[in-house]
């Protein structure tokens, strides 16, 4: 199926770096069906304006280097289209320490779900963990009514 998809041109977007403004990057059309593709370089995502390489550069430079979100902005080849310390706090926001560890519980209770749905029952030590031990925990600091 992926060998039917025939050429559809050309598309321009923003993946600011160091190395690039502006990237093309080639579409596909399957006639089968009549979905256009996009075939992005690895390097940038897509509906985003700057690429993974400029995102790890500020990564890297905020929480290795301990700087500021001021000075963690990486450095680009226009040098106009700096992202805002914001943008930066946006695209960190779910790495940073400082937030409570609360962020992870969602996820953490899916694995925990599976784990106990295929009959395997996880241990911290000599705790056996079951829903009966975890959920009234959880709720002493989650009191919110939990979802999954």
């Amino acid at each position: 199926m992926l060998d039917s998809i025939i050429g559809h041109g050309w598309r321009r977007k923003q993946a600011h770096d160091e190395s690039h403004d502006w990237i093309r990057y080639r579409r596909g059309l399957c006639p089968l069906c009549g979905v256009i593709f996009s075939f992005l370089p690895a390097f940038s995502l897509p509906y985003t304006h700057y690429s993974l390489v400029a995102r790890s550069t500020a990564l890297r430079r905020r929480f290795v280097e301990h700087r500021s979100w001021q000075d963690a902005a990486p450095p680009l080849k226009n040098p106009h289209h700096v992202p805002d310390p914001s943008t930066l706090r946006r695209w960190f926001h779910s790495l940073d320490s400082s937030r409570p560890a609360f962020s992870f519980l969602y996820p953490m209770l899916q694995a925990v779900a599976q784990w106990m749905g295929r009959g395997e029952q996880p241990a911290f030590g000599s705790l056996r963990l079951s829903w009966p031990t975890v959920y009234p925990c959880l709720q002493v600091f989650w009191p919110w009514p939990l979802r999954l």
